[in-house]
């Protein structure tokens, strides 16, 4: 059974997407971008601020699954420059806290509204 979640604490999905899927007791999120769900703008430029802002989505669209980042077991990050490594990865780690999931990290040339930032994640829930 394929379940789809549509996240309060979410920025509006602006596409034909939804906020995560769960299916066959995982749970697998859409890429977020640092958009503020309150005023559906933009946050930055700082990549501290969007990195803090793309967690704290994510972490809305965990808890509308009954879920939070101890059960995420992959995370995707992906980076418009690879040199934000170092300050992603500090706020990426204030939110994970001890629990490492597996991960990738890639640079790519572009994400939308000319962000530094987008996250996806896939989180176990249980069979």
């Amino acid at each position: 059974m394929i379940k789809v979640i549509q996240a309060e604490g979410a920025p509006l999905a602006r596409g034909p997407y939804s906020h995560a899927i769960e299916a066959g007791g995982f749970l697998y999120t859409a890429g977020q971008i640092p958009i503020d769900p309150a005023t559906g703008k933009l946050v930055g430029p700082d990549i501290h601020d969007q990195v803090r802002q793309v967690m704290t989505n994510l972490k809305g669209v965990l808890a509308s699954a009954g879920a939070n980042f101890n059960q995420v077991v992959k995370a995707t990050v992906y980076l418009g420059d690879m040199g934000d490594f170092a300050a992603m990865n500090t706020i990426y780690a204030e939110f994970m806290g001890e629990h490492k999931p597996a991960r990738a990290c890639v640079e790519v040339h572009r994400l939308p509204l000319d962000c530094l930032v987008e996250i996806d994640l896939v989180a176990y829930l249980g069979a």
